[in-house]
C-alpha cells in the first residue's frame, strides 16, 4: 500500500529442501545459471552481506522465515556481528504459508531458495 515505502525490511527465507535432494536441485540449476550450486542452501553471513550491503539494506531489519529443518542457518546468522542484531523471527505460532508468503512479497529484498 502507500506506506510500503516507510516499511523497509529483507527476508530470508530458508528452506532445507529435504538435504541431498535440494542439493541435487540446486547444482542442476547453477549448471544452466552460473549461480553458487549451494550458497543459496548455506545461506552464509557473507553471501547474504553480499547481497544486501550495495543495495544499502545492512542498517534495516531482517525477516527470517524458514521450514524449521536447517537450525545451523540461523544460528550461523545470529551470530554475525553485523546481521545478528538485525533478525527478527517470526514466532512459530504466528508463522503460516500465507503470512510467509505475503512477508516475502512485500519486502524490499527477498533472499530464498
Amino acid at each position: 500500500g502507500e506506506d510500503k515505502s516507510e516499511v523497509v525490511y529483507s527476508v530470508i527465507h530458508s528452506r532445507s529442501l529435504e538435504g541431498e535432494p535440494g542439493y541435487r536441485l540446486l547444482s542442476n540449476v547453477s549448471k544452466h545459471s552460473g549461480c553458487d550450486p549451494v550458497a543459496a542452501l548455506e545461506m552464509r553471513p557473507e553471501y547474504i552481506k553480499s547481497i544486501l550491503k550495495p543495495l544499502g539494506m545492512l542498517q534495516h531489519p531482517i525477516v527470517f522465515i524458514t521450514d524449521g529443518q536447517s537450525f545451523e542457518v540461523l544460528q550461523r546468522l545470529l551470530t554475525d556481528p553485523d546481521i545478528g542484531p538485525l533478525i527478527r523471527l517470526v514466532p512459530e505460532e504466528a508463522s503460516w504459508i500465507g503470512g510467509d508468503m505475503t512477508l516475502g512479497l512485500m519486502s524490499n529484498v527477498f533472499i530464498g531458495n
